[in-house]
Parts: structure tokens; sequence; C-alpha cells
């Protein structure tokens, strides 16, 4: 596909649809987080807005592929959006203890971590794409703080038995997006481990 160029390239569908996600994961963390004093339509805004945000993910990426508008802008500020999503979630939940620190800790180091690993390729000329252990974490966790706010949102309505379980279920999902963290983590720097210890002689 061909690279959009010039500067009217740069807002393409695709990109204004991530923009729009950026500038509302602060609304996000603003209804979540006093989402208590909102009473239940606080919670269940919570849980539409995350939801919402975070199936455009796909949406944004689906437009830059089949408009054949895959800009620079986009693939720079395309990871920006999904991390930004992930974290604002995180924190707010870190905050009301819903996450450890030490999970956040070992998703944070994580990300910085492969994204040393990218830009070290990167100035090589070389290119690590996301695998689909790597695609499998991030859908995992995705859903895991939807499944959060989701209890949280049933919670609120009064549907405590249903929040209950949801929230069992989302706290699973949580693990075992850690789990697929370090293990794809693992799997970026074995498969580019000639990038940082050199290649074999």
């Amino acid at each position: 596909m061909s690279e959009v160029g010039g500067e009217k390239g740069v807002w393409t569908p695709a990109n204004i649809v991530t923009c729009v996600r950026i500038a509302l994961i602060p609304v996000f963390m603003a209804v979540a987080a006093s989402a208590a004093g909102l009473g239940p339509a606080g919670s269940v805004a919570a849980f539409a807005i995350y939801t919402l945000l975070s199936l455009t993910d796909k949406l944004d990426g689906h437009l830059a592929r089949s408009r054949g508008e895959i800009t620079d802008f986009g693939k720079f500020l395309d990871p920006i959006a999904d991390k930004l999503l992930v974290f604002s979630a995180l924190l707010l939940l870190l905050q009301d203890g819903w996450v450890s620190v030490w999970a956040v800790f070992i998703i944070l180091l994580r990300e910085f971590l492969v994204s040393a690993l990218r830009m070290v390729a990167s100035a090589s000329g070389e290119v690590i794409a996301a695998d689909s252990l790597g695609k499998a974490k991030t859908a995992v966790t995705m859903v895991s703080l939807c499944a959060f706010y989701l209890g949280f949102a049933l919670s609120a309505l009064g549907l405590w038995s249903l929040a209950a379980m949801v929230l069992v279920v989302a706290r699973a999902l949580f693990v075992a997006a850690v789990v697929l963290t370090v293990v794809s983590g693992a799997q970026y720097f074995w498969a580019a481990r000639h990038v940082v210890l050199g290649p074999r002689r």
C-alpha cells in the first residue's frame, strides 16, 4: 500500500479516529474516577466509553489498510493510543486496589523493553512487527479491562451476583494477560536476540 504524502494526507479517516480515541481517554478517566458520585449512570458510562474506545482500535487499522492510507503519522500514533488506553484503566484499577502494583509494573516494563528493542532494530533497518502472541496479549488485556468496568456497571445497577461473576472472570483474564505479557515479551527478545547480542559468528 502506498504512503499518503503531503501535509493534508496526515488527516486521513483512520488518523482522525486515532486522535479522537486519544482525546476521549481523559473523558473516560474523569467519568470512571467520579463514577461513585454519578450513580449507576456513571459506571455504565465508564464501561460504554471504554468498550467503545477498545473496539475502535480495530476500526482505525481497518480504515488505513482498506483505503490504502497507511501513514507514518498513523504508525506513530496508533501504538501510543493503545498504550494510553490500557494504562489509563490500569492506573484507575490500581488506585482502587483491583490490580496489584507488581502486575502493572510487569506490563509497563515489558512495553518499555519491547519499545526499546524496536528502536534499536529500526536503527539497523529492521522492523519488529507484532506477532500473534503479542496480539493475543493485547486482546486479552483489553477484554479483561472491559470486563472489570462491566462488573462495576452491573454492581452499580444492583445486579450484585452477576457483577461478582463478571469480576471473577475479569481477574482471571487479567492474570492470563500478565502471563501473556511475560511470555510474549520473552518471545520478542528471543526472536530478535541478534539485535541485542549481535549476529552469531
